[in-house]
């Protein structure tokens, strides 16, 4: 072992090139190098659940004690960091509640720091997503309604998107969720944040919008009531094209709505907007062309659905490119790629959209020592 008593890497990969360089069959290893080797990897063996209660046992120690031993919020935030990576497993992600840790991790949702409440809201999403027993256990909490507090009032840009992030995993097939968001004014939320002028707020909320357009055709009249089509009218023509794709995908969801006739209002404004993009679209390199890929093929299906021709584009030849596949039923779905953490996809029991991670947060080498060192990890050693 190294001298500092961490794991002796050197050592542990001359060994290994010794033993299994490839050239040679394999041979009985004796039990003094099976000893060395056990060793060597059980030194950097972490117990995942062990260190979940540590962090819980943290998360519930008042903060003024918590000062008083000289941790930080980015101390706590490192912590959420480190507590995110272990609960990506499903069943990490259950036994956080059976260790008492989910309570106090929303009670975070509540924290006076900007930094530490936007970490949470997002350890929560990534709990919930694809995960019917941890969505049942967060709103048994009452979990979303201080995201849904976050989400409308938070006067940190990033915790109303992390709130907003972590709203939409823990609703998304779960119709007891959906339910309590409408009930929670949770529309006028999503007005408000495409009024902001942040484009990841922006997205998530557009992203959000036509989930629940798609998933509930009542919510259609609730959406044009509070004149969302035409924000996400205004919205189409962003500089972001993340948010015009997803601004023109809501719009494209309501176009398609024939039980009470259209119900997107200002056809003539609309068509100016199409003709504008279009327009731009037109004006582009080979390059751009295919980064606007669903764009195109957006605002095509738009103006078919509104005006019962097919665009200019088609004309052009620019809503098929040479060597792409024409575009498949449903149109895109911009709505998904928002809510999929990366190890949950193969544990979904249902099909998920992919991820749209921006938290930007990395991998913590070291776990961060808050209340002093914890249980040794041999202590026979």
């Amino acid at each position: 072992m190294a001298k500092d008593g961490g794991p002796d890497w050197n050592g542990l990969l001359k060994w290994s090139l010794a033993h299994g360089d490839g050239t040679n069959p394999p041979r009985a290893l004796s039990e003094e190098d099976r000893k060395w080797f056990m060793e060597a990897m059980q030194a950097n063996t972490v117990d995942v659940v062990q260190r979940m209660k540590e962090i819980t046992q943290v998360m519930k120690t008042p903060e003024d004690i918590l000062e008083s031993q000289g941790v930080t919020p980015e101390n706590i935030e490192d912590m959420l960091d480190e507590l995110q990576e272990h609960v990506e497993s499903i069943d990490m992600a259950n036994d956080l509640h059976s260790i008492g840790g989910l309570d106090p991790l929303l009670g975070y949702l509540k924290n006076s720091h900007a930094g530490i409440r936007a970490k949470a809201a997002e350890v929560v999403s990534t709990i919930v997503q694809n995960n019917p027993k941890s969505q049942q256990l967060v709103m048994e909490s009452n979990g979303l309604e201080p995201l849904l507090t976050n989400f409308k009032s938070d006067p940190s840009t990033n915790a109303r998107t992390k709130a907003l992030g972590a709203i939409s995993s823990l609703i998304r097939h779960n119709q007891p969720g959906t339910s309590a968001f409408r009930l929670g004014n949770g529309y006028a939320g999503l007005k408000d944040a495409l009024g902001s002028d942040d484009a990841r707020l922006q997205r998530k909320a557009l992203n959000l919008i036509q989930y629940l357009l798609q998933n509930n055709k009542a919510d259609r009249s609730v959406a044009t009531d509070l004149g969302l089509p035409k924000l996400m009218m205004h919205l189409a023509s962003n500089d972001d094209s993340l948010v015009r794709e997803a601004a023109l995908s809501g719009l494209l969801e309501l176009a398609q709505d024939k039980t009470s006739g259209n119900a997107l209002p200002d056809q003539d404004k609309l068509k100016d907007i199409l003709k504008s993009r279009i327009e731009e679209i037109s004006l582009m390199d080979a390059d751009d062309l295919h980064a606007a890929r669903e764009e195109r093929q957006l605002v095509d299906k738009l103006w078919k659905e509104c005006y019962n021709e097919p665009s200019s584009l088609r004309e052009k030849g620019l809503v098929v490119l040479p060597g792409e596949d024409a575009p498949q039923q449903p149109p895109p779905d911009v709505a998904g790629k928002m809510f999929e953490p990366p190890l949950r996809a193969w544990a979904a029991a249902r099909p998920s959209p992919k991820d749209d991670s921006d938290s930007g947060s990395e991998k913590k080498d070291v776990p961060p020592l808050l209340l002093g060192p914890g249980p040794s990890s041999n202590s026979n050693s």
